[in-house]
């Protein structure tokens, strides 16, 4: 990959100005800018503003303690609407106002061009929902995830499937890089393992009419369909199935971990399974925080804590490399070092990605308050 000769400039004026003013004692510091990509608009509003305010409540603590390397975060957020193309103009957006780092983005679509252009821009990035296996595979040494990958995921799912004798699979997916990805991890190791699913199809996620689709999930005998895509689409299939008589039951992935999943899809959700890892709200790393979205009436589910844990890790590395520069900060990141987060240690392998992998089985369920949500089997 290679930058223009003006974006090269840029950067290197920056980072010049940067080092100067963390060189001379009694000198005004300008803040330094950490840029949020994520769907503030659109189907997946709901996590982008799970980043967003994770990212926002880590940056309020941080700056509360001094900063970063004696240098207050300021935060640019980025909408990408969950569309790659916008994706791009918010990646060249930021690098344009200079960001030192980015947190997101969270479609996995939308993170591999926008990675592109901050590798070629030398801007670190980590998503903390981007789950891909691609997005680490490319040898781009500037990007890196706090969340897992959809490979490992999909071996969790495809076992606990395997361990359900006499189920008929069925295999939906929305077309995206991550919906017909995490498909495609999940059916892999579903056939390593012996089993064949009974139907694979996609849909456009710009459709809201499955009846067409409903009809081939019911001719073809299915007990459970395996759903790769986010909760609004899924949400809405397993509505139109109810609707429609058919009874199976439904799996996903880290897509449909949002209370408004249960929303969409109505009273037909009880029953569902879903992989994510051990609820990050539950680790006693989290409890500080997660007191103080409890305190602003904000459910702090999913990715909050994985954008903030992010924040967390960047300002770790920056302090461990001494340089705000994403070389020496990724470099820091590689060694194997431990980061101490609000979802526990984390620490990074060669390609970017943690080097834990700790998905479980969730299943949604009536919880002792009557309200149906995503508890661990």
């Amino acid at each position: 990959m290679r930058s223009s000769l003006k974006t090269r400039f840029a950067k290197a004026a920056a980072l010049a100005a940067l080092a100067a003013a963390l060189a001379a004692p009694g000198l005004a510091r300008a803040d330094v800018k950490l840029g949020v990509g994520a769907p503030i608009t659109g189907p997946d509003a709901a996590f982008g503003a799970q980043i967003r305010n994770g990212a926002e409540q880590a940056v309020a603590d941080i700056n509360a303690k001094g900063g970063i390397l004696g240098q207050k975060v300021r935060i640019e957020v980025g909408d990408d609407g969950a569309d790659p193309k916008q994706g791009v103009s918010v990646a060249n957006k930021f690098v344009g106002e200079q960001v030192a780092f980015v947190v997101g983005h969270f479609n996995s679509g939308v993170t591999m061009p926008a990675s592109e252009v901050y590798a070629e821009s030398g801007v670190l990035q980590i998503t903390p929902g981007s789950t891909n296996p691609k997005i680490t595979e490319r040898g781009v040494a500037t990007i890196f995830r706090t969340c897992g990958r959809d490979d490992q995921q999909g071996e969790v799912a495809a076992k606990f499937l395997a361990g359900r004798p006499g189920e008929k699979i069925a295999i939906l997916h929305d077309k995206t890089t991550y919906g017909k990805g995490l498909a495609d991890e999940t059916k892999k190791s579903l056939n390593a393992l012996g089993i064949r699913e009974v139907l694979y199809e996609g849909l456009n996620k710009s459709e809201k009419d499955f009846s067409a689709l409903v009809s081939k999930i019911k001719e073809s005998g299915a007990t459970i369909v395996y759903w790769g895509g986010v909760h609004t689409e899924g949400g809405l299939l397993l509505r139109q199935m109810r609707d429609q008589g058919v009874k199976a039951a439904m799996m996903g992935g880290d897509g449909i971990a949002s209370d408004e999943f249960a929303a969409i899809a109505g009273p037909g959700v009880e029953g569902t399974f879903m992989t994510f890892p051990p609820d990050p709200r539950q680790r006693p790393e989290a409890a500080e925080v997660v007191k103080a979205f409890k305190a602003k009436n904000y459910n702090p589910e999913t990715y909050t804590l994985y954008s903030y844990a992010a924040v967390e890790v960047l300002k770790q590395a920056a302090e461990a490399a001494h340089s705000f520069e994403a070389d020496k900060m990724a470099a820091v990141m590689h060694s194997g070092k431990t980061f101490e987060t609000v979802i526990g240690p984390l620490s990074f392998d060669k390609k970017g990605d943690v080097t834990r992998a700790d998905y479980v089985v969730f299943e949604w369920r009536k919880g002792p308050d009557g309200r149906v949500s995503y508890y661990q089997m």
